[in-house]
């Protein structure tokens, strides 16, 4: 029995899609040729099977994914895991929250940021950088959006350059979008395990 998650943690959780993946077995060669290209490069999850249905969206959507999150140059890898968690807690998408507090955690080799976010929310003490890059995208993230010229503001006084200020935007949006994605297509569990 699986059983569906309300909390963050950095546990990352099973994803349980709603649709059934599509089979690499089964799979056409546009399928193939589009799960080439994974996102971070790594194994096809169930996720990326699941978006292997709109073999279009899934050919664009993996490489524009690894070239925000993954490209060399502006913000760093880790303050781009924190826009995405910003994201995803906005959203209460559990899975994309721990996969980014795990990954934010990793880059750090440090949990203190993700542990204090997961306890206090947006009331978090953050140094003053991270609080912009948290605020900026926590409010892209909202619906409506509520970023506004303070918040760049913000971020401009915190010390990030056009670059990292691109890659926030960015990384914040394709969560934004991504969590949502996700939510329909199927929810984060955690098997149970028998006693």
């Amino acid at each position: 029995m699986n059983r569906v998650l309300h909390k963050f943690t950095r546990n990352v959780p099973d994803w349980q899609p709603r649709v059934t993946p599509v089979k690499l077995d089964e799979a056409t060669p546009e399928q193939l040729e589009a799960l080439q290209v994974t996102p971070s490069n790594t194994k096809v999850s169930d996720y990326v099977l699941t978006l292997a249905h709109d073999v279009e969206s899934l050919a664009v959507r993996s490489p524009l994914f690894n070239a925000i999150m993954y490209d060399p140059g502006g913000m760093s890898r880790a303050e781009r895991e924190l826009g995405a968690l910003a994201a995803s807690m906005v959203n209460r998408c559990i899975y994309c929250a721990a996969v980014h507090a795990s990954r934010h955690a990793q880059l750090e080799k440090d949990t203190t940021i993700t542990d204090e976010l997961f306890a206090r929310g947006e009331n978090a003490d953050l140094t003053a950088r991270d609080r912009a890059i948290f605020d900026f995208a926590r409010k892209s993230a909202e619906a409506p959006p509520a970023a506004g010229p303070t918040d760049m503001y913000a971020l401009r006084n915190a010390g990030l350059s056009d670059a990292e200020i691109l890659d926030l935007i960015l990384s914040s949006a394709l969560f934004g979008w991504a969590n949502r994605l996700m939510h329909v297509l199927g929810d984060p569990v955690r098997k149970e395990t028998g006693a």
